[in-house]
């Protein structure tokens, strides 16, 4: 167990209790145990020599899978002075407890597995489209089928609505896994792009549903911090994809190769099902509501998911088709500038979640999506040093609106109609994204390369800003029975205890 020892020159602060990453209640004798906080075990003993405080904190947190990540900075913390008014940057907004901390581990390492899935298609279609003879318009074409899979994520994610989360989530993802591997077999462009429409549609429901559990889990403070770990592990998943595409390298069939890897997933599958619990929102007592009652919100964020994909699908799948065509770069090379340009999106991702609890989502969500875009953009026009400048500032502006973007979704909508709502604004995000991949291979066939037809494409994220700032509603900081009074409890009969 993780142990740290430290002095304190306060002796009699350091005898009061924490109240920052842990909440201590006092257990006499100078010690001090946890009555909240991301632990399983929390032990503080403090002791007092010469006007000198010694603490020994001995702890174990309550995060499967990435303890490792979080023990370092949990110690660098817990030895300091408590800061309850200024967390820091890693941590949460407001304290977890034990249960919210071991949802979310465990939600991360499927977002790995998830991502990864979502990733594979579009970070091969390039090398399957030169196997297979297919240009740029036949490649946009299969991107579009592939995302318009989507109505069938509708219906996974309205069935968590029915059956239950944790149900859904686990049997949708071993499907998922087992479903990516037929593309390994491909014989023809059709047949990929036939398998992993299917496939493509299981992960991106389950995208949606670890969001929705994530945010019916934890406080109202640490919806967008939960979901910007979500979206931190996910970036793990794409670049095991990115780092596997260098298979590629091997010869024409080397791509077939990432289509095997999704079978490790099932491991991680096996091994979420025996930890995740179902959400606590989901078994509390709840009505069922209409989802004609929430038109409005409905309708709002399905333009702004369309707006939002007909810009960014484009964007992942056609990189690489620059990359490899316009710039002559090998796979390798392809798979080093991914890595390098998209780990910064880390900080974009994390400093964007960190404001949007503070300060609040739309102005957030609004800057980072129309200035990441136009940077994207610019990537598309560059050569030389700007090819790997462009996309660094790109990825980390774009990366500060997902954690905004990502939780209106969930917090929008009553508990009984969160999975139906999500999947249809997941078939509209889709729909965008056809339409983006489709008139932008147009385009791109139409101007003889890819600049011009992404410029064209900046139009969506542009009108999406406008519409996040004059239209969609600041929900920080809000507990979802505010935002959605159906499910408040009902107040008790007057006499009543």
């Amino acid at each position: 167990m993780p142990r740290v020892v430290s002095r304190l020159a306060d002796p009699e602060a350091a005898l009061q209790p924490r109240h920052d990453l842990v909440i201590e209640e006092p257990a006499g004798g100078g010690r001090f145990v946890a009555a909240r906080g991301p632990v399983q075990q929390y032990e503080r003993r403090v002791e007092v020599t010469d006007g000198v405080a010694t603490q020994t904190v001995q702890f174990k947190l309550a995060v499967p899978y990435f303890a490792w990540l979080f023990n370092v900075p949990f110690k660098r913390t817990i030895a300091r002075p408590p800061s309850p008014d200024k967390p820091p940057w890693w941590a949460p907004p407001v304290p977890l407890d034990a249960r919210a901390s071991s949802v979310l581990g465990t939600l991360a390492a499927l977002s790995v597995v998830l991502a990864y899935l979502s990733t594979l298609f579009t970070q091969t279609v390039a090398f399957a489209g030169e196997e297979f003879g297919a240009g740029d318009r036949a490649q946009g074409a299969a991107g579009a089928i592939v995302r318009l899979g989507g109505l069938l994520a509708l219906a996974i994610v309205a069935l968590a609505d029915r059956k239950g989360r944790r149900k859904i989530l686990v049997v949708a993802s071993a499907l998922g896994c087992t479903l990516a591997v037929t593309g390994a077999l491909a014989p023809s462009l059709a047949w990929l792009t036939a398998s992993q429409t299917v496939a493509r549609a299981f992960a991106t429901a389950l995208l949606l549903l670890v969001a929705i559990v994530v945010s019916e889990e934890v406080p109202a403070r640490c919806r967008a911090y939960g979901v910007s770990l979500l979206a931190c592990a996910g970036g793990l998943g794409a670049g095991g994809a990115l780092i596997a595409l260098r298979l590629a390298d091997l010869g024409p069939k080397g791509w077939r190769i990432l289509y095997v890897i999704p079978l490790l997933g099932l491991l991680v599958v096996s091994s979420v099902r025996k930890r995740l619990p179902e959400s606590r929102r989901y078994l509390a007592p709840h009505p069922k509501v209409k989802i004609g009652t929430h038109r409005g919100r409905l309708a709002l964020l399905m333009v702004g998911g369309v707006l939002a994909n007909v810009f960014i699908a484009p964007q992942t799948q056609f990189a690489n088709r620059f990359m490899r065509n316009e710039l002559d770069f090998s796979a390798a090379r392809i798979s080093l500038l991914a890595l390098i340009t998209g780990a910064p999106g880390i900080i974009g991702i994390v400093y964007g979640a960190r404001i949007a609890e503070f300060r609040g989502r739309r102005p957030v969500a609004a800057g980072a999506i129309s200035l990441g875009s136009l940077c994207t953009v610019a990537f598309f026009f560059s050569h030389g040093w700007a090819v790997w400048f462009w996309p660094v500032v790109g990825t980390i502006l774009s990366a500060a609106a997902i954690p905004s973007l990502s939780v209106y979704g969930p917090e929008l909508f009553p508990t009984s109609l969160r999975g139906r709502a999500n999947g249809i604004l997941g078939v509209s995000g889709l729909a965008g994204s056809a339409i983006g991949l489709a008139v932008g291979g147009a385009l791109a066939d139409h101007f003889g390369r890819l600049g011009p037809a992404m410029a064209c494409l900046y139009a969506g994220p542009l009108l999406l800003a406008v519409l996040i700032l004059t239209k969609y509603p600041e929900t920080a900081g809000l507990e979802l029975e505010d935002l959605n009074p159906e499910d408040s409890p009902p107040a008790s009969p007057p006499g009543t205890l």
